[in-house]
């Protein structure tokens, strides 16, 4: 089946796209840009990084804007969508859906809508089980973004390993806190995977924020 990944440059949409792409033909990417870095629907930090990403996958990029108005997105969405299904002759969409029912069900709606089938190979999967296969798989993830107390600043560029897990295991049991950053309290950038042809590396980076809630805008190379 041909595939389309609904794809920001993070942990989830690219170990989606690796799990789906493993009995499937992932023949393009779709990146939609929101103006609003608090999206209900869009991953925001480091997203324009998602061409570099794209290059060493070696897959097609689409890139789509959306001004990331709750609901009125989704038309963006759905515009985004069809025009990829139109132009790579996609049957289905990947998404990076762990346990986000808002995301999954407005998802699932649009492609019930245009006819194509929704694969959600991450969904319910135990958050911390989804970590250790993370570092299983030789996937090298850091942290851009934290929305969250008592994240900090100090959690950005921080690489997803096995002190990472046991630290956000430990803030799960205190604060509630989804040790996958599901409930928004991060985001993260996939710097190599088995899906690259190479590794990228930082180069450059821009930090704003205050208190607990704090990005880090990249670029890569």
């Amino acid at each position: 089946m041909k595939l389309g990944v609904l794809f920001s440059g993070g942990k989830d949409s690219t170990y989606a796209a690796y799990l789906a792409g493993k009995e499937n033909e992932v023949v393009c990417l779709i990146n939609i840009v929101s103006e609003n870095k608090f999206s209900y629907m869009f991953h925001t930090p480091s997203v324009l990084m998602t061409e570099k990403q794209a290059s060493v996958m070696k897959i097609p990029l689409l890139i789509f804007k959306s001004k990331g108005e709750k609901e009125k997105e989704l038309v963006d969405l759905e515009d985004a969508i069809s025009s990829a299904a139109k132009k790579y002759g996609i049957q289905g969409i990947v998404t990076g859906a762990l346990a986000s029912d808002y995301q999954a069900s407005r998802i699932g709606k649009i492609c019930e809508k245009l006819k194509l089938k929704c694969v959600n190979p991450l969904w319910k999967k135990n958050q911390i089980e989804l970590l250790e296969e993370l570092i299983a798989n030789k996937f090298n993830v850091i942290i851009t973004g934290v929305a969250a107390y008592p994240l900090d600043e100090k959690w950005l560029g921080r690489k997803i390993d096995k002190n990472f897990i046991l630290e956000v295991s430990e803030l799960q049991k205190k604060y509630g806190i989804n040790p996958a950053g599901e409930g928004g309290e991060f985001e993260s950038f996939v710097l190599d995977c088995p899906l690259f042809s190479r590794a990228l590396k930082v180069i450059d980076k821009k930090i704003s924020g205050s208190e607990n809630t704090w990005h880090m805008e990249i670029k890569v190379e």
